[in-house]
């Protein structure tokens, strides 16, 4: 192979050029996912991010020449849909269904183009003073800019329930939280449920095959780092967000995983 066909494969990428980049390790592509909880103007738990933080961590993210994505189209990557994502992109999620998210963050929101998943446990929804109702959550729905998803039937600790439980009753119990969820969230918000974040993060393989067979396809941890192709659908990682991280915070998660090699 003659010098000039070389110099156009380097141009090109050396994609036309069989053995040319043998030796270059390709860099891994990744997402970076962020989990939210509550909202306000005044920091009044450890979950709750103020808006002029949550506000400085949008910039961050526009600066950083990120954009705001569904997290469906994250997962469509995942699956090896390699053209459904921009090459920087960042998914919005918020768990638990705190009224924030209606009272504090739609409003801000609203007219924005920024997609955000909800995972909400249907045993608070309509029922915990601190919770949105089911009439909230679908009128979220219906703007399109939400999609609401699976965090079990009431977020039990399931290394706790393991510890209490025989392993029969351990499973039945597991089963309950991942099936409820997911027929209850179907029935009054009326769109699939297939995605699921595990409460406090905590998941293994059992029940990563659990939730298999109830019918999700994608599940999601509070592992702090990026979300790589080379990851198991049904422990994908987030990063938790709190009041502390400000807008340099957010800047060093986005670079978090550039630079990586496989």
């Amino acid at each position: 192979m003659n010098t000039w066909v070389l110099s156009l494969c380097w141009v090109l990428l050396m994609v036309a050029c069989p053995g040319a980049n043998a030796d270059m390790p390709a860099v891994e592509r990744h997402v970076v996912v962020l989990v939210y909880h509550r909202f306000a103007s005044t920091v009044d738990s450890a979950m709750t991010v103020r808006m002029q933080t949550f506000e400085a961590h949008l910039q961050a993210i526009e600066a950083a020449g990120y954009r705001i994505v569904p997290l469906a189209d994250v997962l469509s990557w995942h699956e090896g849909k390699l053209d459904a994502l921009p090459a920087k992109a960042v998914a919005m999620t918020v768990d638990d269904g705190h009224r924030s998210v209606y009272d504090t963050l739609w409003p801000a929101l609203r007219g924005r183009s920024i997609p955000v998943t909800l995972f909400v446990y249907p045993s608070a929804i309509s029922n915990a003073p601190y919770a949105m109702t089911w009439p909230q959550l679908r009128a979220l729905a219906r703007t399109g800019q939400f999609d609401v998803q699976s965090h079990t039937y009431w977020h039990p600790n399931f290394r706790v329930e393991r510890a209490r439980r025989s392993a029969d009753g351990f499973a039945e119990f597991a089963r309950d939280q991942l099936r409820r969820a997911k027929a209850r969230i179907e029935a009054e918000i009326g769109a699939p449920v297939h995605i699921l974040a595990w409460p406090f993060g905590i998941h293994d393989p059992e029940l990563e095959r659990m939730a298999r067979e109830e019918g999700y396809t994608a599940a999601l941890t509070l592992d702090a780092q990026p979300l790589r192709l080379s990851q198991p659908a049904m422990a994908l990682p987030r990063y938790l967000i709190t009041d502390g991280c400000g807008a340099p915070c957010m800047t060093n998660i986005l670079k978090a995983g550039e630079g990586h090699h496989e």
